[in-house]
């Protein structure tokens, strides 16, 4: 008799797989207050944990941006990862609207320092962050205290325009002492992983890992898989390859 039965339903685009969901508030430093929620393994505690900072909101970015949310509905059941999804001021998504206005990655370094205060108060174990397009423009700009103080485990920066990221705010990253990450588009619209190599050259120490095939939004399962599972590898190592079935 096999220790562990085996199902035969694929995880397929809108599978969401038992998890603990909590909806949460956050509040800022600028006393403004963010929706979101996090995701937590149903009947153990999590491994590892990742905060997630979604792309831009004038381009429809919110915390339910389809990568952010297939972690949230997989990632707990398969890797035991905490997810914390939010978001940034002035986004609305079926969770809610966060208060404020669109700070073009200057004030939304507060809605990161408010979520990574959350998950200390809980408890988690410390997280990752995972920010996608303009996610990664607020991590490179504001997260480096958090990483200096111990906060943060590491980084994985999904499709990183470096739009509103300057040389210099890029060489600032050369000296950290975590994991830095980089998953870049081989057809990008933005930032090709050429390109990406020569900026990020000021910070040797962030990986540049071209993904074939790949376009800035991760459409598809395939690339939403490979995705999760250089998340979950990161994050809590040899947790991927992750099924593809749901565990029965």
């Amino acid at each position: 008799m096999p220790d562990r039965l085996v199902s035969t339903d694929e995880i397929r685009s809108n599978t969401e797989l038992p998890a603990r969901r909590t909806d949460i508030e956050l509040v800022t430093d600028d006393h403004l207050t963010l929706v979101g929620e996090i995701a937590e393994p149903l009947d153990r505690p999590a491994r590892g944990t990742i905060v997630t900072l979604h792309p831009l909101p004038t381009a429809h970015g919110f915390m339910d941006s389809h990568v952010l949310k297939k972690a949230a509905a997989r990632l707990p059941a398969l890797a035991d990862i905490a997810v914390l999804r939010f978001n940034f001021r002035s986004v609305t998504s079926p969770r809610g609207t966060s208060e404020g206005v669109f700070g073009d990655g200057v004030s939304e370094g507060f809605d990161l320092r408010a979520a990574v205060a959350d998950v200390a108060d809980r408890g988690l174990p410390t997280p990752w962050l995972v920010g996608w397009s303009f996610g990664t423009e607020v991590i490179l700009k504001h997260a480096l205290e958090h990483v200096e103080a111990g906060r943060v485990a590491g980084v994985v920066l999904l499709s990183p325009p470096l739009h509103r990221t300057s040389d210099e705010e890029i060489a600032r990253w050369a000296d950290v002492s975590v994991p830095v990450v980089a998953l870049v588009p081989e057809h990008d619209d933005f930032l090709q992983p050429a390109e990406a190599t020569r900026r990020f050259a000021l910070a040797p120490n962030v990986r540049v890992v071209p993904v074939a095939g790949a376009k800035h939004l991760w459409v598809g399962e395939r690339y939403v898989r490979i995705v999760l599972d250089a998340i979950a590898d990161l994050v809590v190592p040899g947790s991927a390859p992750l099924p593809t079935h749901v565990p029965a």
